[in-house]
């Protein structure tokens, strides 16, 4: 017994001393992973902007905890409108009496604040009469339209409701990586609050080149699908970096590449209609050509990226701060500027007076110079309804007509009007109104209802004035 008991001391003495020095010399030391909560910084506009100086790596690339904060501030956005169609081929002929049909549309939003302020796109609501918004928990609102901004696939709207809404705050897109992992939030055929994950294939990318309105979308390959339209693009922080907008697809269907307008640019279209009921789009006032070898030919360039700068805008913000034909635009704020979108998807999320460091190349000479940008003033409009196209009138060009107002009309559109050679010739009112620029000739005709009548004041080349009305 003396025996055991001695064998007994001595193993437990030796568990100890081994447990002891694995402890000490060869236990690796514990990690602990911990999921920071960031207070969102309140902006004027009362929607919030988060802090983004989280790395994805920190946060943990956990998709659970963005689809958790996300799901329930994505909305079902349904929109109604009425069509006209005869109920048979003897109506169709006789163009009699027709039955009015309520058509339904449907797509996605994202609450922005807890007030119900939501974002979703133009296409979604255009046309309609009435909206209509379902939230997570299939509470329905109806929904009024804030503003819009149609170049930009962009609308505001808003919903009443009696409690506080969860809202998605808004990210910096400019420090959204390729590469990063992103989910999209929405509804796609119907299909309420689904979550897709998939990364940001692109950045900067311009769908369509031959358009005037360049757009800078960001693409992504996580699964986007009819419906889809005016939800979120989250990081795994759950912050809005993105409004998913369109697919390229020959199906209709998602084939693995989706697009969303960058939130940046979404934010900016937001504060605008929220402080002047309409966008304020900013200009540097340059006109540009792409790099390729007849460009880098004509102006002496070896570089293979960036923006040439091929003219200058007078009085401009560019004309200003000394920019000049042939400047290679290389950077803006430090972001790179490899091609037109880049330059025109940063310049867009910024407003009218605000000052960007524009990086360029001049001789193989680096500068770097503040420019102020200015804002971007519609020069031509077309007023279909009457047949002719308006331009601001060049300088002194109304003393001709012993004026102070007008828009000079710069081409006839319909044949019938081409007939009265009216060139040259000045629209003065335009329902007894006095119209100082194209602006506020736009302001006017898209303010009317479709079937209002239009008097236009013209002012003859004798300087008599002459009122017509257009149906």
């Amino acid at each position: 017994m003396k025996r055991f008991l001695s064998l007994l001391v001595v193993a437990i003495l030796a568990g100890g001393i081994t447990l002891g020095v694995y402890k000490i010399f060869l236990e690796p030391e514990a990690t602990i992973i911990t999921q920071n909560e960031v207070e969102p910084n309140l902006i004027p506009t009362t929607y919030t902007v988060a802090n983004t100086n989280t790395s994805p790596l920190e946060a943990g690339a956990d998709f659970t905890i963005a689809a958790e904060k996300t799901v329930n501030a994505v909305v079902h956005v349904k929109q109604y409108g009425v069509s006209k169609t005869p109920r048979n081929l003897m109506e169709f002929f006789r163009n009699g009496g027709s039955e009015e049909r309520r058509i339904q549309g449907a797509g996605s939003g994202v609450i922005i604040t807890e007030d119900g302020y939501i974002v979703t796109n133009n296409h979604v609501i255009d046309g309609a009469t009435d909206l209509e918004v379902t939230l997570n928990n299939n509470k329905s609102y109806k929904a009024t339209v804030i503003g819009t901004s149609p170049q930009n696939d962009i609308a505001l709207i808003k919903i009443e409701a009696k409690e506080k809404l969860s809202y998605i705050p808004f990210g910096d897109s400019n420090t959204a990586k390729i590469g990063e992992w992103v989910l999209a939030v929405g509804n796609p055929f119907n299909l309420t609050s689904t979550v897709t994950a998939g990364i940001i294939s692109a950045k900067s990318r311009d769908l369509n080149e031959a358009d005037a309105n360049f757009q800078s979308f960001i693409q992504t390959d996580a699964a986007i699908n009819p419906g889809n339209s005016g939800g979120a693009l989250v990081n795994v922080r759950g912050e809005l970096i993105g409004i998913n907008t369109a697919i390229t697809s020959q199906t209709g269907s998602y084939v693995g590449y989706a697009f969303a307008v960058p939130s940046n640019n979404a934010r900016k279209i937001v504060e605008d209609i929220l402080e002047f009921g309409d966008v304020q789009k900013a200009i540097i006032g340059v006109n540009t050509l792409p790099i390729n070898p007849a460009t880098k030919k004509e102006y002496n360039i070896s570089e293979s990226q960036g923006v040439i700068i091929a003219g200058i805008e007078n009085n401009s913000g560019a004309d200003k701060a000394g920019l000049k034909e042939g400047d290679l635009i290389k950077e803006i704020d430090g972001q790179p500027i490899r091609k037109f979108s880049d330059l025109t998807g940063y310049v867009n999320s910024k407003s009218p007076n605000d000052v960007i460091n524009v990086k360029i190349i001049r001789s193989t000479k680096e500068l770097t110079l503040p420019v102020k940008l200015t804002k971007y003033i519609i020069q031509r409009y077309n007023i279909k309804d009457v047949g002719v196209e308006v331009a601001n009138p060049p300088v002194d060009y109304l003393k001709n007509f012993k004026l102070d107002h007008g828009v000079v009309i710069s081409k006839a559109l319909s044949s019938r009007m081409q007939r009265y050679n009216l060139e040259g010739l000045i629209i003065s009112e335009i329902d007894g109104k006095k119209v100082k620029n194209v602006l506020e000739v736009k302001e006017i005709i898209e303010s009317k209802y479709k079937d209002e009548d239009i008097t236009i004041s013209l002012i003859d080349r004798n300087g008599e004035k002459r009122e017509f009305v257009f149906q």
